[in-house]
């Protein structure tokens, strides 16, 4: 199989970090380029990264002598040596969406990391072996925005990725209201104990904006395709508490689910061991 050529957007930060070491071994990616802001411009990847490495493992031998590149300055020139953008930016909102609209109408499909454009009416919001009917999107996108190869698609937040899938499994019994508290490790806000000391042995009660997230980005995700829009789900009604733990990497969420067809203990395992997985079907490599 031909590996496509990628490049990583803001892979200088803590989540460009996981996308460097995750794809620098995968089967169906080639690392082509490394982009930051421009203060990183022209330094290897081990020369910006090594004071500030917050990822377990070392940095991967591949890419320490990777010159990184500007996001904004190098765009044509990373557009053109690339099949496909991976974007991990870490700036205010509005730019994020400005420069992931760029790199998209520079003919390159973008998969983004970050929240900007989940609620872009245009923009598939996929987790895979949910929504990945979404994808039909894309072509309303294209037309749209008068793009040919590029397009711009989104993950939800990381917290939800538990207990939606769960949920989806459960379908059947139809969730009517959902109380969830997600505890969330400092790995989703960027940081390491190292550099946030003062989360050692203590609890934070409220993270900004990722209740509204938790509550409504599930209805996103189980809308449904019509006339070319996502028609959001209007059930569960979700009631989320989010709190920062210490504990350095993985979200855990307790939830309460009220069904309108009560299922039994036995029915909900039955259930959640035939959801499968509907990806399965396209027979991917």
């Amino acid at each position: 199989m031909k590996k496509l050529k990628v490049g990583i957007l803001g892979a200088t930060g803590m989540v460009g970090q996981r996308f460097v070491t995750l794809l620098c071994k995968h089967p169906w990616f080639e690392i082509k380029v490394l982009a930051a802001s421009a203060r990183s411009k022209g330094k290897t990847y081990y020369e910006s990264v090594h004071s500030r490495w917050k990822i377990t493992e070392p940095i991967p031998e591949m890419v320490r002598n990777t010159v990184i590149k500007s996001v904004e300055e190098d765009m044509d020139e990373i557009t053109k040596q690339v099949d496909v953008v991976f974007s991990a930016l870490d700036l205010d909102k509005e730019k994020i969406k400005e420069l992931e609209i760029a790199y998209a109408s520079k003919n390159v499909p973008v998969v983004s990391n970050n929240s900007a454009h989940r609620w872009t009416t245009d923009v598939p919001m996929i987790m895979p072996e949910i929504n990945y009917d979404h994808l039909k999107l894309i072509d309303s996108q294209r037309k749209k925005r008068g793009w040919k190869k590029g397009l711009i698609a989104v993950k939800p937040n990381c917290s939800i990725q538990s207990y939606v899938s769960i949920l989806t499994a459960l379908s059947e019994f139809k969730p009517i209201r959902v109380s969830v508290t997600s505890l969330q490790a400092i790995s989703g806000a960027g940081k390491t104990f190292a550099i946030w000391p003062e989360m050692i042995d203590n609890v934070i009660p409220l993270i900004k904006g990722e209740e509204e997230k938790s509550e409504k980005e599930p209805l996103r995700i189980w809308g449904k395709m019509k006339n070319g829009k996502i028609e959001n789900a209007i059930k569960p009604e979700i009631s989320a508490t989010c709190i920062r733990v210490p504990v350095s990497d993985g979200h855990m969420a307790s939830i309460s689910v009220k069904f309108e067809k009560k299922p039994t203990k036995e029915e909900i395992m039955k259930a959640i061991k035939k959801f499968g997985n509907p990806l399965a079907k396209l027979n991917l490599p």
